[in-house]
């Protein structure tokens, strides 16, 4: 099969396809296939805005969610009902971050870059819903990829030590406030000069911001794995730590 997403292999994403998406891109959606690579391909995201973001949605996300809308990949809202006769029986509502048709159908996207995991159910439930009723063709779903789930402790650890942040006071800078509940974290860690500020906060902002039950690569694989959003073709994309800029 030919290759599809080079630029995303190229640059270290996570790819995973269920139910032959990929071959239902290349046959009938090479445009979107172009569209993805390359805009998904070209995010980047600076440490210093994940910090001051609080975890990255704020500029990162919505940097990429401007360029997909850019190419008309814009907010949809499906609605469906069952009627028998004049009488509805059934009614119910999906809305969807970006959709966009094209000749040979509807592809919808989701991005999930630091919500808590069951968002994940929320997506992919509403992918088979309405591929069962033939409004979409494909579902995808971007999120955090696994090298930058194993990886963002150690890059924001090193941006600590680069801007030498060695206190509370030295965050402010950068927007940042921490609560009572995240400060009294960080001394734990220091206490008996186990760990210095940068490792110790370092650590409480990725277990705070970026904790195993957020949406990131291997919750979203568990979800595959038992089918979730079946029979949807599912195209799933992981954001590799490469795409965080010093």
């Amino acid at each position: 099969m030919t290759p599809i997403f080079r630029r995303l292999k190229r640059s270290g994403f996570n790819l995973r396809f269920t139910y032959h998406a990929d071959a239902i891109l290349l046959q009938d959606f090479s445009v979107a296939v172009g569209e993805l690579d390359q805009i998904v391909g070209a995010n980047k995201i600076p440490v210093a805005e994940i910090v001051g973001g609080g975890g990255g949605e704020a500029l990162g996300t919505q940097r990429l969610r401007r360029a997909l809308h850019a190419e008309g990949w814009r907010k949809g809202i499906f609605r469906v009902e069952k009627k028998i006769n004049d009488r509805t029986t059934f009614a119910q509502s999906h809305e969807i971050d970006h959709v966009k048709e094209f000749e040979a159908g509807t592809i919808a996207l989701e991005i999930e870059w630091n919500n808590k995991d069951p968002f994940f159910d929320r997506d992919l439930e509403n992918f088979g819903r309405l591929h069962a009723d033939g409004a979409i063709s494909v579902g995808v779903i971007v999120t955090r990829g696994d090298t930058l789930q194993a990886g963002i402790e150690e890059r924001i650890r090193a941006f600590a030590l680069h801007e030498g942040i060695a206190s509370f006071e030295n965050l402010e800078r950068f927007g940042v406030v921490p609560t009572s509940r995240q400060r009294r974290g960080v001394s734990r860690l220091m206490q008996g000069g186990k760990r210095s500020f940068p490792d110790a906060w370092a650590a409480c902002f990725v277990r705070d911001k970026f904790g195993t039950a957020t949406t990131h690569w291997t919750k979203l694989e568990s979800r595959l794995d038992r089918g979730v959003g079946s029979p949807c073709p599912v195209v799933a994309v992981g954001i590799p730590l490469t795409c965080i800029t010093d």
